[in-house]
Formats: C-alpha cells, sequence, structure tokens
C-alpha cells in the first residue's frame, strides 16, 4: 500500500500530523482493521467521511511514540477539502488525526 505522511498547519501544533497508509479496495481495509485490531491497538473507525477533497471509509490508531496513523479507502472525490478542525471536534473530525489517547502495550515473554 502507498504510504502518505500529513505535514500540516492546520492542526494545533506544527509538523506531522499524521501517517496515512492508502489501501485499494475494502478487503485491504479491512485486513489493515484486523491487523490493528489483532496488535491490540486503540482504532477509532470513520466510515464515509469527507476529507481531504475525498470520502474515504478509515481506520485510525496511534503508536507508542505518539504519531497517529490513519489507514484510508478513498471511495470518491468531493469539490471541497473538508471541514477545519476546532478545539471541540479535535477528536471526531475527518481532516485530522484524533486527539492523542493514552495507550498501554504489554510486553512479549516466552
Amino acid at each position: 500500500p502507498r504510504v502518505n505522511f500529513a505535514i500540516s498547519e492546520r492542526g494545533h501544533k506544527v509538523g506531522l500530523d499524521h501517517l496515512g497508509v492508502q489501501v485499494e479496495s475494502e478487503e485491504e481495509l479491512g485486513e489493515m482493521q484486523e491487523r490493528l485490531a489483532g496488535a491490540g491497538l486503540p482504532m477509532d473507525e470513520q466510515i464515509g467521511t469527507n476529507c481531504c477533497y475525498a470520502k474515504s471509509d478509515k481506520y485510525w490508531t496511534v503508536d507508542p511514540q505518539g504519531i497517529a496513523w490513519e489507514s484510508y479507502h478513498t471511495l470518491d472525490s468531493i469539490p471541497t477539502f473538508g471541514e477545519s478542525r476546532t478545539e471541540e471536534t479535535a477528536s471526531s473530525s475527518a481532516c485530522c488525526a484524533p486527539a492523542p489517547t493514552t495507550i498501554t502495550f504489554r510486553s512479549r515473554t516466552k
């Protein structure tokens, strides 16, 4: 799949906003969702969301360094970028990574 780096000035801090993995089909998006769920990572689902001149289905997670990852399948193009994120909508905005959450990772033992 393609990896997209979203460096944004639209968010609340300058720099890397999130990383995106673009898949080509619903089946591939389902595989990404299964891998995230299998890894025990927290996940946020956005189905049929409008962002970045596209309508997409998405799954979001956050890695141990606090970087948000977006797995998405683009369904169609749209004529607008999408709504800007405000403080109140930061956790549910389609155009920017969801608000950070605390993640606990388990260590693997034999």
